[in-house]
């Protein structure tokens, strides 16, 4: 871990002000911002052994579940987004899918669409909610409770049946952008670029790590999800001049190699194709000088999405060092590393840039601060939120 001192004071501030250890405060959840601080808190207990942070990372799921689980107080309908009564609601908090948790309420069937609105408006966003499973996906693993991954098995079925369609009758399926909060019609028809790949990435994951929980086959039922995902990631370029997407990028290739590595599936989509868009993402952004801007004009969490994406890469060249057997591909795998390696110091310049009290007192920053902030701390401490398998777990599950 890097600057722990930072990290843990990230993280002691994120939980007093968003109401999650100061019960004076309304709780501010916020689904991506959220998946993070879990695996912050996850990754904090692993490095000190502190519980208290293991009860942060619980009650945060909890408060999520609880608050973006269920219509707010503002919106006219009430219960869980699930339709479920209380009792089986709390039982199954995410059956329903789980609000962004914007400010604003959703667009209703009758008004325009103003693009700049919709950025503000509450919904379903289909990244957000993979982001989730990955959170579910780690408490499981770290508390070995099985309740954790059922809860993220319910999010994917409902998730894949909400967000995917068929344009026409036997054509493959795509993806909406944005549902509304009961998941009953879109708000962004659009499909977005790097959704597939997200989809197609987690559910494999899910699936290796409820067969590592013990969790039967048949009550994982993702394997009609992932073919209509493999035929959306058919033929796609990745490539992006968006560091947070080429981020996400070379975080999905260092996720399906833990995957292969891990259960032997076989990968619909291989890390060194991913990592020959990554390239030509990264080319773009250095090219285009926008990471030597002053701070007003730079995006915090985007560009820390980079960094993390970028720890990733180095999460992945030591997997291909130890296990190369079992991975395809590894020889492509390490070439493509080593074409990539000349941009590993971007993650420390981006850390380093952000860590400076003075940068942090522009618009910028302080407009997002929670998201900001937690994903400085997530990459200044990668490992929980990177590992399909925290380590230390599966190392004592092996040695049973």
């Amino acid at each position: 871990m890097r600057h722990p001192s930072a990290v843990q004071d990230i993280m002691r501030e994120f939980a007093r002000s968003t109401g999650l250890s100061d019960t004076s405060q309304k709780p501010r959840r916020y689904l991506w911002t959220d998946a993070f601080a879990v695996c912050n808190f996850l990754e904090l207990y692993r490095q000190t052994g502190e519980e208290g942070y293991l009860q942060n990372a619980r009650k945060l799921v909890e408060q999520v579940h609880v608050v973006l689980g269920r219509y707010s107080k503002e919106d006219s309908r009430s219960g869980w987004l699930s339709g479920l009564d209380e009792k089986a609601g709390y039982q199954h908090p995410t059956r329903g899918g789980l609000r962004i948790g914007k400010q604003l309420p959703e667009r209703e069937p009758e008004e325009p669409f103003d693009d700049r609105l919709e950025w503000d408006r509450d919904g379903q966003y289909f990244h957000y909610l993979t982001k989730w499973m990955q959170a579910l996906t780690r408490m499981a693993a770290v508390t070995g409770e099985p309740r954790y991954q059922h809860w993220a098995l319910d999010l994917a079925r409902a998730a894949h049946a909400g967000f995917t369609y068929s344009p026409v009758p036997g054509a493959s399926r795509r993806m909406y952008w944005k549902m509304s909060i009961d998941l009953s019609r879109p708000l962004v028809a659009s499909m977005g670029h790097h959704d597939p790949l997200d989809a197609l990435t987690t559910y494999m994951e899910l699936k290796a790590c409820s067969g590592r929980l013990g969790i039967p086959t048949g009550e994982v039922a993702l394997d009609n999800a992932i073919a209509d995902c493999e035929a959306m990631c058919a033929g796609i370029s990745w490539a992006t001049d968006d560091s947070l997407g080429t981020g996400g990028l070379m975080v999905d290739a260092f996720r399906l190699a833990q995957i292969q590595a891990l259960s032997d599936y076989p990968l619909p989509v291989e890390p060194a194709h991913l990592l020959a868009d990554c390239g030509t993402g990264l080319e773009a952004i250095v090219h285009s000088g926008s990471l030597a801007y002053p701070a007003q004009y730079r995006l915090p969490f985007r560009e820390l999405g980079l960094a993390i994406g970028l720890h990733a890469l180095a999460g992945l060249r030591n997997l291909v060092e130890k296990s190369p057997g079992g991975l395809s591909q590894a020889g492509a795998i390490g070439t493509a590393l080593e074409g990539l390696q000349r941009f590993a110091r971007l993650a420390s310049e981006i850390e380093e840039f952000w860590l400076q009290p003075a940068q942090r007192h522009v618009a910028t920053w302080r407009d997002h601060l929670d998201i900001n902030s937690v994903m400085l701390a997530t990459s200044l401490a990668p490992d929980t939120y990177l590992s399909v398998i925290p380590s230390e777990l599966a190392a004592r599950r092996h040695s049973k």
